[in-house]
C-alpha cells in the first residue's frame, strides 16, 4: 500500500495547490491562535478554492469552543476536523463530521489506549509529546513503541522530514503519515522542493517493503 499523506499547517494558496499538483491526499488548516500557522476563516476559503476534487480538507483545533468550530465550519467547506487538543471522544464526535484525534504519545501504553478511547475517530494520529505543545514541534517519538499488529485506522506524525519519511514508514509500517514542519521553509511557508522530496520518500519507501 503507498502511504496516504497529509501535510498540515498551510497559509497561501500556492503552497496548497503546489501540494496537490504533488499528490498530496490531504491539506491541513490550523484554526488554533497560539500556532505560527494559524489561518482565519477567509485565508482558509481561499486555500481551499485552488483545490481540485478529491483532496481532502482537514480543519485543525486545539481545545476549542463548540461555538468557534462551528463558526469555522459554517465558512469554509471540510471534510474531516482535527482535534488535537485534549477533547474527549463525546465532544469530537458531536460536529457531525468524520474526525482525527491527535494523542500525544509518552509511553507504548498511550498508542492502544488511544485508539480504546476514540472508537468511532476516523483515525488516531500518533504525535511527539512535548509539554505545553500541540503538534508542529518537528520532534519524534520512538517509532518501535507502535506494535506491529496494532488494531484501527492510525496515522504518523511528529518530527517527520523528508530525510527520515522512508524510515519512518519501514520501521512503524504506516499506513498514513502527517507531516508539517518538516516540510517547510519557514513556519506556515511550505517548500515545494521538500514536499516533493517527502512524497517520494515515503512512497519509494513502501514499494521497497512491497518489493521485498
Amino acid at each position: 500500500m503507498i502511504p496516504r499523506i497529509k501535510i498540515c499547517g498551510f497559509t497561501r494558496p500556492e503552497d496548497a495547490a503546489a501540494a496537490a499538483r504533488l499528490g498530496i491526499d490531504a491539506v491541513g488548516l490550523v484554526f488554533y491562535a497560539q500556532s505560527k500557522r494559524c489561518v482565519t476563516p477567509g485565508q482558509a476559503a481561499q486555500i481551499v478554492r485552488v483545490l481540485p476534487p478529491f483532496v481532502s480538507v482537514v480543519a485543525l483545533f486545539v481545545n476549542e469552543t463548540a461555538e468557534r468550530i462551528e463558526e469555522v465550519l459554517a465558512q469554509v467547506p471540510v471534510d474531516l476536523i482535527q482535534f488535537h487538543g485534549d477533547e474527549p471522544a463525546e465532544f469530537c464526535r458531536r460536529f457531525g463530521r468524520p474526525y482525527i484525534k491527535a494523542v500525544r504519545v509518552r509511553q507504548a501504553a498511550d498508542i492502544p489506549a488511544a485508539l480504546d478511547s476514540y472508537p468511532d475517530a476516523r483515525a488516531v494520529l500518533f504525535d511527539a509529546h512535548i509539554e505545553g505543545e500541540y503538534g508542529g514541534t518537528g520532534h519524534c517519538f520512538d517509532w518501535q513503541m507502535l506494535p506491529p499488529d496494532l488494531n484501527g485506522h492510525w496515522i504518523l506524525s511528529g518530527g517527520l522530514t523528508p530525510e527520515n519519511a522512508a524510515e519512518a514508514v519501514r520501521i512503524s509500517g504506516a499506513a498514513a503519515l502527517d507531516v508539517s514542519s518538516g516540510v517547510e521553509s519557514v513556519p506556515g511557508i511550505k517548500c515545494p522542493q521538500k514536499m516533493a522530496a517527502f512524497a517520494a520518500a515515503a512512497r519509494q519507501a513502501q514499494y521497497s517493503a512491497v518489493e521485498m
